[in-house]
C-alpha cells in the first residue's frame, strides 16, 4: 500500500516539477484539449488528494509498529520516536530547499508525528473520535474560506450594478471592486507571472534555489499551520484501522468491499460533479472556489475506496510479482521519494535536460511511468543484498546514534537473503 501512495503522489506532482500553475487548472498551461484535458480529468477524479490521504494513513499505522515493537523489547519508544520525527523534519527542510521541491511532506509529518504519539494506546473508537473531530475542523476552515471568496464575488457583483446604476458607493463596496479582482489575479496567473516563473525555473541551480525558498518558507510554515487536522486526523484513522486489522492479511473481505462500494460510490459521484462543474464553467475564479466545497468529501471518500481496493488485491494473493515489487518500493519510501525530486531536478531543471515547462500535461506521464518501471526493479534488488533503504539506513542510523548495518546476511540454513531478520 505504502508503494502504490508513493507511486500515487508522484503521478500527482509530475505536474508542479515539470510546468508552472498546472496543477489544477489545464488551461493555464500544458494544455487544456485532447489527452491532457483527459489526463486533468483522469487524476482529478480518482487521485487528487487520496495518495497523501493514503500515505498519511500509512504513517500513523508506523507510529504503532515503531512504538510496539521497541515496547516488546522493553526499550524507551518515546527517545527513540521523537528523535526519528526531529530528523524527519532536518529531511524536509533539506528536501525542501537544496533538493528544490516546494511541495515536500517530511517535514509535514515529522512535525505532525509528535501530536499522535499520546494516542497509540488508545482505542479504535477513541481515535475515530478526535479524528474525525480534526476532520471537521479542517472542513469547517475550507468551508470558511471558500465561502469568503464566493461573498467578495457577491460584493463585488453589488458594487459593479451601484456603480453602473451611477449610485455613490460606500467604503465597503469600494474595497469589494478591488477584492474580488485581487483574487481573480492570485488565482489566474498573467503572461508575465507565468514567463518570469519560466525564466527563473530555467536558471542555474543557485537561481532555482533562491526563487523557491519563499515557497518553501511558506509551505513549511503557514501551510503545517492550515493543514494541521487534515494530516492529524488520518494518522490517527491509520492507527485505528491498524489496531482493528483492517489493514492485516487474513481480514474477512466483507469490509474491504463496503469500503470500496461507499468510498467510490460517494467519491466519484461527488468529483464527477466537481468536474462537469468546473469544465462547463470554463474553470472560471468562481467555478473552482464553488468546487472546494465539496473537495473534503469527495477526497475522503475516495481514499477509503483506495483502501479497501487495496487490501482486496493484497490477500486475493494475486500478481505477486507486482506485489513484492510494490512491497520493496514502499520499505524503500523515503529513499524513493526523495529520488523522484533528485530525478525531476535533472530532467527538468538547465543544469539537466532543461525540460521545463517543454513538455505538455500528458506527456509529463511517461517520466512518472518511466520512474515507476525503473523502481519497480531496483528496489527488490536493492533489498535482496541491503536491510534499508540508503536513505532509511541514515535516517536509522541518526536516530539511534550508531552506524546501523546494511548489507545482508543469510542465516544458516536459508539461501533466501531477504529472510535475514530485520534486527
Amino acid at each position: 500500500m505504502r508503494g502504490v501512495a508513493l507511486f500515487g503522489i508522484l503521478l500527482m506532482n509530475i505536474t508542479s516539477f515539470g510546468m508552472p500553475f498546472a496543477y489544477s487548472v489545464p488551461h493555464i498551461y500544458g494544455g487544456a484539449t485532447g489527452a491532457d484535458l483527459w489526463a486533468w480529468i483522469a487524476t482529478s477524479m480518482l487521485f487528487e488528494g487520496t495518495q497523501r490521504g493514503l500515505f498519511s494513513l500509512l504513517f500513523g499505522a508506523g507510529v504503532l509498529l515503531l512504538t510496539e515493537r521497541i515496547d516488546a523489547r522493553g526499550g524507551d519508544a518515546s527517545h527513540v520516536f521523537f528523535r526519528r520525527n526531529l530528523w524527519l523534519i532536518v529531511f524536509g527542510i533539506v528536501h525542501g530547499y537544496l533538493l528544490l521541491w516546494t511541495g515536500e511532506i517530511l517535514f509535514f509529518y515529522g512535525a505532525t508525528a509528535p501530536f499522535v504519539y499520546a494516542f497509540r494506546k488508545a482505542t479504535p473508537r477513541t481515535l475515530f473520535a478526535f479524528a474525525l473531530g480534526g476532520l471537521l475542523v479542517g472542513a469547517a476552515w475550507n468551508q470558511l474560506d471558500a465561502y469568503n471568496a464566493i461573498k467578495k464575488h457577491t460584493a463585488y457583483q453589488e458594487a459593479r450594478a451601484a456603480q453602473a446604476a451611477g449610485a455613490t458607493l460606500t467604503r465597503p463596496q469600494t474595497k469589494a471592486l478591488k477584492a474580488w479582482p485581487a483574487l481573480v489575479d492570485e488565482m489566474n496567473p498573467d503572461a508575465d507571472k507565468i514567463r518570469d516563473t519560466l525564466e527563473s525555473m530555467r536558471g542555474s541551480y543557485a537561481t532555482v534555489v533562491a526563487f523557491q525558498a519563499p515557497t518553501v518558507a511558506h509551505h513549511e510554515s503557514w501551510f503545517q499551520y492550515r493543514y494541521f487536522f487534515d494530516v492529524w486526523s488520518l494518522m490517527l484513522i491509520g492507527m485505528a484501522l491498524f489496531k482493528l486489522g483492517l489493514l492485516h492479511l487474513g481480514h474477512p473481505r466483507g469490509a474491504y468491499v463496503w469500503m470500496v462500494v461507499l468510498g467510490y460510490g460517494i467519491g466519484l459521484t461527488v468529483n464527477l460533479f466537481e468536474v462537469r462543474h468546473l469544465l462547463t464553467y470554463h474553470f472560471h475564479t468562481l467555478a473552482r472556489v464553488q468546487a472546494e466545497v465539496t473537495y473534503d468529501l469527495g477526497r475522503l471518500a475516495m481514499t477509503t475506496g483506495h483502501v479497501g481496493l487495496l487490501m482486496l488485491f493484497c490477500n486475493a494473493g494475486i500478481l505477486g510479482w507486482l506485489q513484492r515489487g510494490l512491497a520493496a518500493v514502499g520499505q524503500m519510501a523515503l529513499s524513493n521519494y526523495v529520488s523522484h525530486s533528485i530525478v525531476c531536478m535533472l530532467v527538468f531543471r538547465s543544469f539537466g535536460f532543461g525540460l521545463y515547462g517543454h513538455l505538455s500535461r500528458h506527456q509529463l506521464y511517461y517520466v512518472v511511468f518511466a520512474i515507476w518501471a525503473v523502481q519497480l526493479v531496483i528496489s527488490p534488488i536493492w533489498l535482496a543484498h541491503c536491510r534499508f533503504g540508503p536513505l532509511e539506513w541514515l535516517w536509522r542510523s541518526l536516530t539511534y546514534g550508531v552506524r546501523q548495518p546494511m548489507r545482508r546476511v543469510a542465516r544458516a540454513g536459508h539461501d533466501d537473503p531477504l529472510v535475514a531478520p530485520a534486527g
